[in-house]
């Protein structure tokens, strides 16, 4: 089986043409499903695009949402929308639960968030359109303390972590069944779950970025649980940052990053026995 991984893909920035060449590249490979680890679109047209891949692709295709999916809407409204999808081929992870994929083999997944843990939140002064354009992280900040530095965002931070936890939570229980049913298990995300992971320009990220480039709560899970696993390989997928690079977490854990450009959409294949 061969799975083809994509991330910030930001289809709503493509051309046309583009799109249909990264497409048929996909279909050229010969993969048999296809991930999407996030940021695909935004909200108010999300729906059209994902539509727009499964009609061009005719593959399975199994996507966790990023931030960028969100904007223009908040967080329940935008994962009812993918929940209730009547679709052939579109899977939205988590709701999918833990999909097998060969007799050894499964995958689990969901999208994560910048949770303020590590890095140096504290001193940061890194504005994201993330606290502008997601309505649930928009009613956390005021506008005249952002105009004056945004110094004050304990309300943020407090939410962010919020949405860490909740979304390990989510995980947890799927973790757990592809650890104990499987003896390799693909865990796809969109925010990197590990400070080593949070590539950008070649290197690790700075301190003020990271709180909002990676995802501790979802991290710790992962250390904790395939620690627990050693005959287990968990291979994590992830992106957000738009830096390429691998992060060997435990002997049996590594994580890879994909590089993103806006306006241009890749790929990379990996190969399952």
């Amino acid at each position: 089986m061969k799975l083809a991984w994509a991330t910030d893909i930001h289809l709503n920035v493509m051309e046309e043409d583009d799109i249909q060449r990264f497409c048929s590249r996909i279909i050229e490979s010969g993969v048999d499903i296809v991930l999407i680890g996030g940021d695909i679109a935004e909200a108010p047209d999300l729906l059209e695009w994902l539509r727009l891949l499964e009609s061009k692709l005719q593959r399975h295709i199994y996507f966790v949402l990023g931030n960028h999916d969100y904007y223009g809407s908040d967080i329940a409204s935008v994962r009812h929308e993918v929940s209730e999808l009547n679709s052939t081929y579109l899977r939205w992870l988590p709701a999918e639960g833990c999909v097998g994929l060969t007799s050894k083999s499964a995958l689990v997944g969901v999208g994560g968030w910048g949770d303020a843990r590590l890095g140096d939140y504290a001193r940061s002064s890194v504005i994201l359109s993330d606290f502008l354009f997601i309505k649930d992280l928009q009613s956390t900040i005021d506008m005249n303390d952002l105009a004056d530095g945004f110094e004050h965002r304990e309300a943020l931070k407090l939410k962010l972590q919020e949405l860490g936890d909740r979304d390990a939570a989510t995980l947890k229980p799927l973790l757990e069944q592809a650890l104990n049913d499987y003896s390799t298990v693909f865990m796809l995300t969109h925010v990197p779950p590990f400070k080593e992971a949070c590539w950008h320009g070649g290197k690790i990220s700075e301190e003020e970025w990271m709180p909002f480039f990676t995802c501790k709560a979802i991290g710790d899970l992962l250390i904790e649980s395939v620690s627990a696993k050693p005959s287990c390989k968990v291979t994590v997928l992830c992106g957000h940052t738009h830096g390429s690079g691998t992060a060997q977490i435990l002997p049996n854990l590594i994580a890879y990053t994909a590089e993103a450009d806006y306006g241009r959409a890749d790929f990379k294949v990996f190969e399952i026995e």
